[in-house]
């Protein structure tokens, strides 16, 4: 099929294929269907459906049989644990929990938190970094660019540990204030709904400098760019499988084991305990993952997980990166051209961001055009809020303002784009939206 771009939309470098579909990265699909929704749930990688077809023969429990298949599935899953936590960079004393997603992620640190934990999040976080968290949280507003993300923070933190010295344990090395009760931040490493990326590392270096622990939502940031614990200075950090072209259902919290290993479990079942009595309440809990893993584990789940960790280990993060950020560059000078999209931002045009675009059409329903892209385009795109409402609603309050337009629609559309994004792809959808104008 002939593809025509709009006449205005600059001319951009060429751009590569995507990956074969024998390659390990490449993803699969359904043809003729452009998938623009990777933000929400990437494609399959090759790597992974290839993992999961070679295991499926041997199914059995997972640390709970001494047969030859049990014996296979065990020792593959804990392979699991460490391919994913040498991926992300995890220290030798913290802990690879599997869960389901971000989201369970999240809840199971919140659950861990030591009593009197303060977290400081920002108003622009997805749901699941802004609703696990206990009464008395503090909320910042969002900022209007990385820097300012940084200041706020110090300053929210100086604050915190001004009116609430307290009396805690010695801080984590490398703090420069006397330690107060305890104070976790959670912010995320890229926003899903603008994919503009925070600046983690010196989000860390302030939170740190406080004596305050650190969360990343790595959930959109994975996918597109290395994310290293050890070489970030983070405390934990929560990811999907399903956005990192595995299956649904696996997820990980990583990061360090203290608090993890004091919290009660996040599920109480089988495979946590390390002692069970007879009386009602003599229970003891094994330390370590296994601590909040309670019954059977997604065995397939992590295994995919991890061959797509190990797929993107062993190939050039530079080259796909480049990649996706002209690809990115292509999508963003195209609807540039339509004077009837606006883009939401949250920073400066230029700022740092991962392959997620968040725009309206002007006087159109954006419910009605993601189903008409998909009915006439076969365009997958998503529409909405996002699920992070409070950051969306704002930045459509501000693209108003900024577009002196008073027929923006109350939610958006959002395209994203990975390892098996097109430049055609691209094109088709500018070209769509083009016709609706």
């Amino acid at each position: 099929m002939t593809v025509t771009l709009v006449p205005s939309l600059p001319a951009l470098p060429a751009l590569p294929d995507r990956p074969a579909a024998a390659d390990p990265l490449g993803v699969l699909g359904v043809p003729g269907q452009i998938n623009l929704d990777y933000a929400a749930s990437a494609p399959c990688a090759r790597a992974a459906a290839d993992a999961v077809a070679e295991l499926l023969p041997w199914n059995a429990s997972v640390h709970r049989g001494a047969g030859a298949l049990s014996r296979r599935c065990t020792l593959a899953y804990e392979r699991a644990r460490q391919t994913i936590g040498d991926f992300l960079g995890a220290r030798a004393e913290d802990h690879v929990i599997f869960t389901r997603n971000t989201t369970d992620a999240v809840n199971l640190l919140a659950r861990a938190l030591p009593s009197g934990t303060t977290v400081v999040t920002f108003a622009g976080e997805h749901h699941a970094n802004l609703l696990p968290w206990p009464r008395g949280s503090v909320r910042l507003p969002v900022p209007e660019s990385p820097a300012a993300a940084v200041r706020a923070l110090d300053a929210a933190l100086r604050e915190l540990r001004r009116v609430s010295p307290g009396s805690e344990p010695a801080p984590r090395p490398g703090a420069t204030v006397a330690a107060g009760p305890p104070v976790l931040v959670a912010v995320t490493g890229a926003s899903n709904v603008t994919g503009e990326r925070w600046p983690v590392a010196e989000l860390a270096r302030v939170a740190h400098r406080h004596s305050a622990r650190i969360l990343v939502d790595a959930a959109q940031l994975a996918p597109h760019a290395p994310v290293d614990l050890a070489a970030l200075d983070v405390d934990y950090l929560a990811l999907s499988g399903h956005k990192l072209y595995a299956p649904f259902g696996a997820g990980v919290l990583v990061g360090r084991s203290d608090w993890l290993d004091a919290a009660p479990p996040h599920l109480a079942g089988g495979g946590a305990t390390g002692h069970v009595g007879a009386a009602t309440h003599d229970v003891r809990w094994a330390t370590g993952p296994a601590r909040h893993e309670a019954g059977t584990p997604n065995l397939l789940g992590a295994v995919a997980l991890a061959a797509v960790c190990a797929a993107l280990a062993g190939a050039d993060r530079d080259a796909l990166h480049a990649r996706e950020q002209r690809l990115l560059a292509r999508l963003r000078a195209g609807l540039a051209t339509l004077p009837h999209v606006v883009e939401l931002r949250t920073f400066a045009p230029e700022a740092p961001r991962v392959g997620i675009v968040s725009f309206v059409v002007a006087g159109r329903d954006s419910a009605e055009v993601a189903a008409h892209l998909a009915a006439a385009h076969q365009i997958g795109v998503r529409d909405g809020l996002f699920c992070a409402h409070p950051l969306a609603r704002r930045l459509l309050a501000e693209a108003a303002a900024r577009s002196r337009r008073q027929d923006l629609p109350p939610t958006a559309l959002r395209a994203s784009i990975g390892l098996g994004s097109t430049a055609a792809e691209v094109d088709r959808l500018v070209d769509a939206l083009a016709a609706l104008g």
